[in-house]
């Protein structure tokens, strides 16, 4: 063979080899699979759990309390790398340090956190039939190292997020865990099941693209964890829909269960008749919850379940969800279409702060101010249209240029861009009358977690390390000066702009705001159960008896329990009562142990010094015993709707009473009464907050605004807007535990 043939055949093999090469990477053939890791194989000192118990018990009985349950704590919200987001945050070409696997979760609850049980919801739409198989045995690995099922050191549950992300308040539903009691075969489902709004069209496009295409970018990027993101997103796109109409048992183990609203989430869970709690979450963050969004329309029919959805998580790291506010988000004009509602002393609405931005850019150019004015309209008409992204609108805007906008003043450690008719308060006082066989309401109980992304269950027990136990990696996602990674080139015009769907495509992160909510981004919650005993079942029967508090991080030990009024007996939180006259309420609350620096000898002894580091930074919970004081117990009533559409204003109390309290290391104990409850006739529920004395907190104070006399933010100064990593923006803060209500209903004499 000539040699000219020769060189043009070994070009065309190299030519096609490179093909090749180029269509195995958009394949995903040549990533690395992030697999659900490894358990450490050895449990906590029996003398270490031992000891909890019995610190309990002197704290307790120290209050007044005898024969108490357990308090044990937990979080019911944890990711691993398996979700999305954790994944994106977890690549090194995104600044990660790689895969935060399951196994890192029942690591750190046992050795970092020192948590008495956790559990793992991952992202419904990243459980991919081998995801969830892994994460099955994870779980099960990390209950298999735990000791006597009767009292383990740890109880790891099985559990996902059902992850449901409506455009409009209509179609918007939120977030929900979904927590299994067991672990055997036959009692956990085939598969989780998935909102069908969660798998983004956009996402599916970009992992189902052309091989070719997708396989230039390690190419294009330089970095290897492009091989390993584009592997993961051809198994989590690639798993086909369940065939409809088919019975959940008699459906493919390798298909992905879709349901669009919670009447067919629940219908599913009643179909596989299994142990399981279902709890809204995150119902105030406006980073996904369209703006007017309100949780009436999921107290109708089948929209609620009362047998599973129990609890509602009232805290969790990407702030807190309880209280609500008078003020809104977005108002309705005459004719029921969108209206920006104007500033008050307390909110500035983000759509004016758009009109405002658009209006001072108008004045700088010199026009008259007529056509400023409406300039600063449509900017405001355009924010609303846009939606969870409206801030788009303003092209070029810097995250500081919008001050507070969106904010709860306040409140205590708000979730960003607050929904304050999504707030918990709001739910309780709402009621349905659709049903003939009554009125029905909400009988939530309250329950906080972290909702952490990176495998570490618990994060809250110190106040340390920002870029690691909290969720401010979100912004490193999102790109630098809001929307220039999302619509790169568009110049600072005096003039609103409507988005470029297109030019956005995937930037999820950063087309919402990810620069500022990076600022609200808390080490997370807990919750404590009132438990019979460290098992497995024990705790989930405190759960199901609702016999549970939230608390902003701390171990705070809290006891509310009705104790008197016509003969009712004594009803701990989360119960119910039917009286004729005043009720009698006793709260209890012992402050948490201040923490000594560094980790105790179990879990220095039980891992490796760089484990140590990896896993926990360094910093366990590591109690001293000294506790802190507990400032007030605060007291709110709501009472529930009496007939459809009464306003809700006037039904939230808060705070309807507040006791302060004397320094005491054995904390403070109240007890108080309605007297008001006969005369008015009607249903009330109480709760209580127990508040700490002032401490430190990672992100405590926001967006650090500096402000006027009236109260309005002339400036912003972001933690991540001076540009240290190490910073973790510590300001003072009052961390609190809230109990579960006790409803009680009003009966005639």
């Amino acid at each position: 063979m000539p040699r000219g043939a020769r060189l043009v055949l070994l070009l065309l093999a190299l030519a096609a080899g490179l093909v090749g090469l180029v269509y195995a990477m958009g394949r995903g053939w040549l990533g690395s699979h992030w697999g659900a890791g490894l358990v450490t194989a050895r449990a906590l000192p029996e003398a270490v759990v031992a000891e909890r118990g019995a610190a309990q018990r002197r704290a307790a009985s120290a209050a007044g309390i005898s024969q108490a349950k357990q308090i044990l704590f937990g979080d019911l919200h944890v990711h691993s790398t398996y979700s999305t987001d954790a994944f994106l945050m977890a690549l090194p070409l995104n600044g990660g340090q790689g895969a935060r696997p399951v196994a890192d979760a029942c690591d750190f609850a046992r050795f970092c956190s020192s948590l008495d049980f956790w559990s793992i919801n991952d992202h419904d739409v990243a459980l991919t039939p081998r995801r969830w198989r892994e994460t099955v045995d994870a779980v099960r690995a990390c209950n298999a190292v735990s000791g006597d099922p009767a009292n383990p050191d740890v109880v790891a549950y099985l559990g996902w997020e059902w992850t449901q992300m409506g455009n409009t308040p209509e179609n918007h539903y939120g977030h929900k865990n979904v927590v299994l009691r067991d672990l055997d075969d036959a009692r956990i489902p085939t598969r989780p099941i998935t909102a069908r709004v969660a798998v983004s069209d956009e996402l599916r496009e970009g992992a189902v693209a052309s091989p070719f295409l997708i396989g230039l970018l390690p190419l294009a990027q330089r970095d290897a964890s492009t091989l390993d993101l584009i592997r993961y997103l051809r198994e989590t796109t690639d798993v086909p829909e369940c065939a409809a109409g088919v019975p959940v048992r008699e459906l493919s183990p390798e298909c992905r269960e879709l349901v669009e609203t919670p009447a067919e989430l629940f219908a599913r869970l009643a179909e596989w008749d299994l142990p399981a709690i279902v709890i809204p979450h995150g119902t105030t963050w406006g980073f996904y919850t369209p703006a007017g969004a309100s949780w009436d329309k999921q107290l109708r029919g089948a929209m609620h379940d009362p047998r599973r959805q129990t609890l509602i998580e009232i805290f969790s790291g990407h702030g807190n969800s309880e209280e609500y506010r008078r003020w809104r988000e977005i108002a309705a004009d005459a004719g029921g279409g969108a209206l920006c509602p104007e500033p008050t002393p307390d909110y500035l609405p983000s759509c004016w702060r758009a009109g405002e931005l658009i209006r001072e850019r108008c004045r700088a150019e010199g026009l008259a101010a007529e056509e400023c004015e409406r300039r600063a309209e449509r900017a405001r008409s355009d924010y609303l249209a846009e939606g969870v992204e409206g801030h788009l609108v303003v092209p070029g805007a810097t995250p500081e240029e919008w001050l507070d906008a969106g904010q709860c003043r306040d409140c205590f450690q708000p979730a960003f861009n607050y929904r304050p008719k999504s707030s918990v308060q709001y739910i309780m006082a709402l009621r349905d009358f659709e049903s003939p066989a009554g009125p029905r309401r909400f009988g939530f109980g309250f329950m906080a977690s972290s909702d952490n992304h990176s495998a570490r269950p618990g994060t809250g027990y110190k106040e340390y390390a920002r870029a690691d136990m909290t969720e401010a990696r979100f912004e490193g996602m999102g790109g630098v000066i809001q929307d220039g990674a999302v619509q790169p080139g568009r110049e600072r015009v005096a003039l609103s702009q409507r988005i470029d769907r297109k030019a956005i495509g995937q930037r999820f992160f950063g087309a919402r705001e990810s620069e500022r909510q990076s600022s609200f981004f808390l080490t997370g919650g807990l919750v404590g159960v009132h438990s019979e005993g460290r098992s497995r079942e024990a705790i989930w029967d405190a759960l199901q008896r609702k016999e549970v508090f939230a608390t902003s991080g701390p171990r705070t030990l809290l006891w509310f329990d009705l104790v008197g009024g016509g003969g009712a007996g004594s009803v701990p939180m989360g119960g119910e009562a039917t009286l004729s006259g005043p009720p009698v309420f006793v709260a209890r609350a012992v402050g948490s142990f201040e923490q000594q620096p560094g980790c105790p000898d179990f879990s220095r002894e039980s891992l490796a010094a760089g484990e140590l580091e990896r896993l926990c930074r360094g910093e366990c919970y590591h109690p001293s015993d000294r506790r802190r004081q507990i400032a007030r117990i605060e007291v709110v009533r709501i009472r529930p709707q009496s007939q459809p559409g009464e306003p809700v204003d006037a039904l939230i109390e808060d705070p309807w009473q507040v006791f302060a309290c004397r320094p005491d290391p054995k904390g403070c104990t109240v007890s108080f009464s309605d007297p008001d409850f006969a005369a008015a006739q009607r249903d009330a529920l109480y709760y209580v907050r127990a508040i700490e004395q002032p401490s430190l907190a990672v992100n405590a104070a926001g967006l650090r605004c500096e402000r006027d006399a009236s109260g309005s933010c002339l400036r912003v100064d972001r933690c991540a807007g001076r540009g240290d990593p190490d910073d973790d923006c510590l300001a003072e803060t009052e961390e609190r535990a809230w109990s579960s209500p006790i409803f009680v209903a009003y009966a005639e004499p």
